[in-house]
């Protein structure tokens, strides 16, 4: 659920409901609690609106959904299957929880059901998810009129026998973007039964879908279509969405052709309470001194405990595996000083756990016998974990649908419910709390992709080439000419003319396109993650990151696994590590450069002018700093990497003299001004754009050489760029707003990791000056005008 206003903190002397009973008790507990809680939004319950049975459902599936007690259907799953049996595509944007699978359950099966040679394609972002859909089809159709739909799984798991027998006679396949891409378009013969008759398309969490993987999924999809018409189907495709900006638009540019969206949310849902809380400052200093908070992750299990001890079901959501295993650890400590064996009903639920093991973990928590779990944010998507009474969230998880993604969690049905954000030390975290309307009012930040970028296209292009032949005809609808040349200069593809003069574009016989796209990669040839003890390969990186995420000492994150590196190897692609519990963190140190290679788009306003740009970025990781959880730095490690060129495109402002002199910046203090408001800008990006901190740099300078001014760029992290700058350039009134926000609402005095601070500065936070950032930032707002309204920095696909 995703209210269109957020409510005011309760009147004194109100009737508390039971969210608010659950908070009172936390606040009792911490002696300044009121002090921490920033804000309190008591969200009201929500009735049901139900609806009849389309007619046009076949009465085989309308007793099928009753059997399994689901006597008539809510509103938007009405609406989201009226659409699509229609024939159109459509994404259903509701809250966690709602029911949105029935929305197109209703015209897959009554396809299915009708035509016995129909067949429909089902595509999740987690194996997890996907399990749980395939499971809950197959208790629908596993007997009766629907036992001939033949559902099954194919995925990197799957048997080779397996495999064959689902090529032959599945009829609804659920699998993932990555063997959609490896294992059938690229065998698309194989697959000729099911993509002759393929009806329809899910896409299952396509919020998930963002960014550089965003653009991968939305041209596989692309060539998926393609396939589907060149067999003689033209399947409808049906999406489904956390609640997010522009859905319609969003989704339209993932699928690339028009999507209507079904927003309304008919389920009903229970009265929540939704608590801010930010952590104290502690006594212990961070880098230069920097003031730092407790860190999420104490306060999370402190509250946790509370919540236990009063008898409520609680989850816990963190960002690693470790921080899960913490919490829950602390958490018990807590509860055994209380009660041993309360202690005892506690556990930590993460990824890496046999599926069996998950399931006896959240039949625990259905069934009561556990009271409490902490567990990853990688679980967000595929748990089956409902109806409990308090959901407590250590750090804004990255995007406002996942919060509501984890938040949901909580009170599935009609009962009260509590909800605890506990911000992390961080600028867009600080923001969210003292501004609740940006969290818990509509929804600013949109899903990014950009399938038109060349380093992402071109190995598509190849790819699709590969499955069929290209007309001139798609790649002028791809705008792809001059793309295709390159690539032909390169001796990948060649154009054949035929006899009237049309041309079609073949890859050439050395070329392999398939394997060389790693659809949850990043852009180029990967570094491979191997584990030094066992010989395992745990993953893959971007090499263009690597010198920043993998040097040798580095922390790594693997499903919630610590590992640390030995040794980074760029000539041949492959990193060595061992798992390790070092105590500490880290975080690269980089000197970083850009040059301006082409400005796409300019404006000026005043003593401000604003632009989009195609740059170049040369940076060198010098070194990492070891942090302690609290946040204390142990010390400055150097390294010795080579240089990285990254071609990009960036969003930058310049201002004049003369706007620097009506601001009160003296020529000493613009270089910390300046370095200090980048650094915030670039943690606050995220708020428009659904994208990490880690996904994006920046560079500040006094007097850059290709502007002749004071200038500030914040780039994509990706090559070529992944569709970021370009949003933070069309909501750069919003996003500079929000930015001078948690600068001038921080509580330090001179700058710390909440507002100006950056973890990632090469110049080890130096110089900065907060003040100067703040009145910078006052004086640049004063010259830009509004952002255009509704607008959401996307164009039609």
């Amino acid at each position: 659920m995703n209210p269109s206003e957020p409510k005011t903190r309760t009147h004194p002397g109100a009737e508390p409901g039971f969210g608010r009973s659950l908070l009172n008790r936390v606040l009792a507990e911490h002696p300044d609690g009121d002090s921490r809680l920033t804000h309190v939004t008591e969200l009201p319950a929500r009735a049901a609106q139900l609806t009849t049975w389309p007619s046009w459902v076949s009465p085989d599936v309308v007793a099928a959904f009753q059997a399994s007690g689901i006597e008539f259907p809510w509103s938007h799953q009405t609406r989201t299957a009226d659409l699509a049996a229609g024939g159109q595509h459509v994404v259903v944007c509701t809250g966690t929880a709602s029911g949105k699978s029935l929305g197109y359950q209703l015209p897959v099966l009554t396809t299915l059901r009708e035509d016995p040679r129909a067949t429909a394609l089902y595509l999740s972002p987690t194996k997890a998810l996907g399990a749980d859909q395939l499971r809950a089809t197959a208790a629908l159709t596993h007997e009766g009129p629907l036992r001939d739909v033949h559902p099954a799984t194919y995925d990197g798991d799957t048997p080779a026998e397996v495999r064959q027998w689902v090529r032959a006679n599945a009829r609804w396949v659920f699998t993932n973007p990555d063997m959609l891409h490896l294992g059938i378009l690229r065998s698309h013969q194989r697959w000729a039964r099911m993509l002759r008759r393929l009806r329809y398309v899910v896409v299952d969490e396509c919020h998930a879908y963002r960014g550089v993987f965003g653009s991968h999924v939305a041209l596989v999809l692309r060539r998926l279509h393609r396939l589907a018409r060149h067999y003689g189907a033209d399947p409808v495709f049906v999406l489904c969405s956390a609640t997010t900006a522009d859905p319609a638009v969003a989704a339209s540019r993932l699928i690339g052709a028009p999507c209507v969206a079904v927003t309304e949310d008919g389920s009903p849902q229970g009265a929540r309470t939704v608590a801010l809380w930010e952590p104290a400052l502690l006594a212990a200093t961070g880098e230069n001194g920097a003031p730092v908070r407790r860190p999420a992750v104490t306060e999370a299990a402190r509250i946790m405990s509370d919540l236990v001890i009063e008898g409520a079901r609680t989850l816990t959501f963190v960002r690693s595996r470790r921080a899960a295993e913490s919490v829950a650890m602390e958490t018990r400590r807590l509860l055994f000083e209380v009660d041993p064996q309360l202690a005892e009903r506690v556990a930590a639920y993460r990824a890496g756990y046999l599926a069996e093991d998950r399931r006896e973990l959240e039949a625990g928590l259905a069934d009561g016998s556990l009271v409490g779990a902490a567990t990853t944010t990688a679980l967000e998507l595929g748990v089956d974990i409902a109806g409990l009474d308090a959901v407590v969230i250590a750090g804004f998880p990255g995007t406002v649908a996942s919060f509501w993604q984890q938040a949901g969690r909580a009170g599935r049905r009609t009962q009260g419910s509590l909800v605890v954000l506990v911000a992390r030390d961080d600028p867009l975290d600080n923001y969210l709390v003292h501004h609740p309307r940006a969290l818990l009012g509509r929804p600013v930040e949109a899903t990014i992709t950009d399938p038109h970028n060349p380093y992402v296209l071109g190995p598509h292009l190849l790819c699709a080439a590969l499955e069929q032949p290209l007309t001139d005809a798609e790649v002028h609808d791809l705008g792809a000419r001059e793309l295709l040349a390159d690539l032909a200069e390169q001796g990948l593809i060649r154009r054949r003319v035929n006899g009237s003069g049309l041309g079609r574009w073949y890859v050439t016989a050395a070329a392999a396109p398939h394997d060389a796209v790693d659809v949850r990669g990043g852009i180029g040839a990967p570094v491979a993650i191997v584990d030094e003890e066992s010989g395992r390969l745990l993953g893959t990186a971007d090499a263009g990151r690597a010198p920043a995420t993998l040097h040798q000492g580095a922390v790594h994150l693997h499903q919630g696994e610590t590992y640390v590196v030995d040794e980074l190897d760029l000539d041949d692609g492959i990193a060595f590590v061992h798992a390790d519990q070092p105590g500490w963190t880290t975080s690269a140190r980089a000197v970083t450069s850009i040059a301006l290679d082409e400005v796409t788009t300019e404006r000026s306003h005043g003593e401000v002018t604003i632009a989009l740009a195609r740059v170049r970025v040369r940076s060198q990781v010098v070194g990492y700093l070891r942090r302690l959880p609290t946040g204390e730095v142990l010390d400055l490690i150097e390294l010795d990497l080579p240089e990285q060129t990254l071609p990009t495109r960036a969003v930058l402002y310049t201002v004049t003299p003369k706007l620097l002199g009506r601001a009160g910046l003296d020529p000493k203090r613009v270089p910390g001004a300046l370095h200090a408001a980048e650094h915030a800008a670039i943690g606050m990006l995220p708020l428009v754009a659904s994208c990490d901190r880690w996904d994006i740099g920046g560079v500040s300078t006094a007097e850059h050489p290709d502007t002749g001014l004071p200038t500030v760029f914040v780039y994509d992290g990706h090559a070529g760029g992944a569709g970021f700058a370009e949003r933070g350039f069309a909501r750069l009134r919003t996003w500079l707003a929000a930015t001078l926000s948690v600068v001038e609402s921080c509580e330090c005095p001179s700058g710390c990791p909440s507002c100006v601070q950056s973890p990632k500065c090469g110049n080890g936070n130096n110089p900065l000056d907060k003040a100067g950032a703040d009145a910078l930032l006052r004086a640049i707002l004063a010259e830009l005008p509004d952002d255009p309204a509704g607008d959401g920095g996307e164009s039609e696909p």
